[in-house]
């Protein structure tokens, strides 16, 4: 992938689309969480929640990825998986856009 450049608009909208989807893959974890830790009935349980955080936790943090050099992936894989929108990271420039939407279309072929 080139050097790809970020303006400072361009960081702020990249910005505030990661955290948004941050917040909402979080705010999943929570829910799923609070799901599971209502069911438990076992020390067993207990430890499988504990198992599923952690699992939960590295999937999360090797997807959200806030350098430069690798948000047009992190995005194509946000937007592949439904939790970024293209409105929302519309103002990047048209290089970076292209850049995403090609790999958006690699991801789908697979």
């Amino acid at each position: 992938m080139p050097d790809l450049k970020w303006s400072d608009s361009e960081k702020k909208i990249a910005r505030r689309a990661f955290d948004a989807a941050l917040d909402a893959a979080l705010a999943e974890v929570i829910a799923e969480f609070k799901a599971k830790a209502a069911a438990v009935a076992t020390p067993l349980d207990m430890w499988a929640i504990e198992d599923h955080l952690r699992q939960r936790r590295r999937t999360l943090e090797a997807l959200f990825d806030y350098r430069y050099s690798q948000l047009c992936f992190v995005f194509a894989q946000l937007i592949h998986l439904g939790h970024v929108s293209e409105e929302q990271i519309a103002g990047l420039s048209e290089e970076k856009l292209s850049i995403i939407r090609d790999m958006c279309d690699r991801m789908k072929r697979l």
